[in-house]
């Protein structure tokens, strides 16, 4: 190749290294900003048809800011909590003599209203309610989302909060909620009493790498290229953003779910997760479903574990606080 020719070929790597970066930026802030403006979000990736991924791909997600269509069944009181992401619009729900407070948390591109079935659910049970838009969502302030590290800060200051109050403070938390609940215990030092945790994902590079699969494309270098931008334009190093990594520093009672149809989330990354959590933990996998409420295709079942989980862990809850022995867990685990 002649000298000419080299330099021909060098600039144009160079382009399109340059492009891929544009793109790549454009398409991160599209991810982690939403917008005021009215219509539905994009449609997931695998439910796109072939020229429609290609337009997203040239134009970047439609991603207005995620509203509350519902409103709770049961009485309620809207409160305001001030996070270091912004004001935070929360649904406080009493119940009578309660066992304690479940605080739950939405995923990606969702709200408080999105949980009302499972609030439900803990009051029957017996524990007061406590729902929460993180911060660019729902009614809360703000409209930057990055997908569970910042969000961390919205949890520690649900969970505090309520531990300023009498009972224990339970966490129930799906997919983004989870990931930030983790890293709100790892690294913010936030104790609550127990997790009830939904498809957390294993890292935000594999998130990126799953939409890529999920549109049947190649992730590399793409994916890499999207966290990148996405964390310095949100001011944090989003390689550093992995659950699995987060559960090793966690001893608090967990219960990790996982939907075996999940397009979005691998079994790989949910073994490693649950293998991770170093305290008392155990898994409920829900045969046939997606990234999506268990309780649509296992009602019996998603109930079942949420009424064994919370009553294993009231049974050691006593004056001075839970005590975090494993027998319980096991018990419970080898009873089912």
């Amino acid at each position: 190749m002649s000298r000419r020719n080299l330099a021909r070929f060098g600039l144009l790597i160079a382009l399109g290294f340059l492009l891929a970066n544009v793109v790549a930026s454009f398409h991160a802030w599209r991810f982690t900003h939403f917008t005021t403006e009215s219509g539905l979000h994009t449609a997931n990736p695998e439910q796109l048809s072939g020229p429609q991924k290609l337009w997203v791909l040239l134009t970047g997600i439609k991603n207005p800011k995620p509203l509350n269509h519902a409103r709770p069944p049961f009485p309620y009181q809207t409160i305001y909590l001030t996070s270091p992401n912004g004001r935070l619009e929360s649904w406080y729900s009493a119940a009578p003599h309660a066992r304690g407070t479940v605080a739950l948390f939405h995923g990606y591109t969702s709200s408080k209203g999105k949980l009302l079935t499972e609030a439900a659910t803990f009051r029957r049970l017996g524990y007061s309610v406590l729902l929460t838009d993180f911060a660019g969502n729902g009614g809360s302030e703000g409209s930057v989302c990055t997908v569970g590290h910042h969000e961390a800060a919205d949890v520690a200051t649900v969970v505090r909060w309520l531990q300023r109050r009498p009972g224990a403070v339970l966490i129930y938390a799906n997919s983004m909620g989870a990931v930030a609940t983790l890293r709100a215990e790892a690294e913010l030092g936030v104790c609550p009493t127990a997790n009830l945790l939904e498809c957390p994902y294993g890292s935000m590079l594999e998130t990126a790498q799953s939409r890529f699969r999920s549109m049947h494309m190649p992730s590399f270098p793409m994916a890499n290229l999207l966290v990148f931008w996405g964390g310095l334009e949100n001011n944090f190093w989003a390689f550093d953003l992995d659950a699995t990594r987060y559960a090793a520093h966690i001893s608090t009672p967990t219960l990790l779910m996982w939907g075996t149809a999940d397009p979005r989330v691998t079994r790989q990354e949910t073994d490693a997760i649950y293998a991770a959590l170093s305290g008392p933990k155990q898994r409920q996998d829900f045969p046939g479903s997606g990234h999506e409420p268990y309780w649509w295709k296992h009602k019996q079942l998603w109930e079942r574990t949420m009424e064994g989980f919370t009553n294993s862990i009231s049974s050691h809850l006593s004056d001075n606080g839970f005590s975090t022995t494993t027998s319980a867990l096991v018990h419970y685990q080898l009873q089912r």
